[in-house]
């Protein structure tokens, strides 16, 4: 389950439990129309209380990532897991956009309002 808020231009996403396809294509349709009427967007996710994700979420985030990276301001990645760390990283390689990971939700927010 996912909850998003949107503050200014920032698109707040937080995950519950297991991250599935239909939680991801809600995410998509709210970054497609934020871009669409508010133009460029900073993202916040938090992820610690995420338990996981299945294969065909993390192929459609690299879909998805590639087709609107340019959009995308800076991204904050709030986690206490190691392989999220990681695996962000990993995709911080292939995207012009600054990511940071945070293990503290009010820091990623400061770092994204700065």
């Amino acid at each position: 389950m996912i909850t998003i808020e949107q503050k200014n231009n920032v698109l707040q996403v937080s995950v519950l439990g297991q991250f599935t396809l239909d939680d991801y294509k809600t995410f998509e349709d709210h970054v497609r129309y934020n871009v669409k009427f508010n133009g460029d967007i900073s993202l916040l996710f938090d992820f610690r209380d995420m338990l996981g994700y299945s294969i065909d979420v993390a192929w459609e985030e690299v879909r998805f990532a590639k087709e609107q990276a340019g959009h995308f301001v800076k991204v904050a990645i709030v986690s206490d897991g190691q392989w999220v760390s990681w695996l962000a990283w990993m995709q911080s390689l292939f995207m012009p956009h600054e990511l940071q990971i945070f293990d503290n939700f009010d820091n990623a927010a400061l770092w994204l309002a700065a």
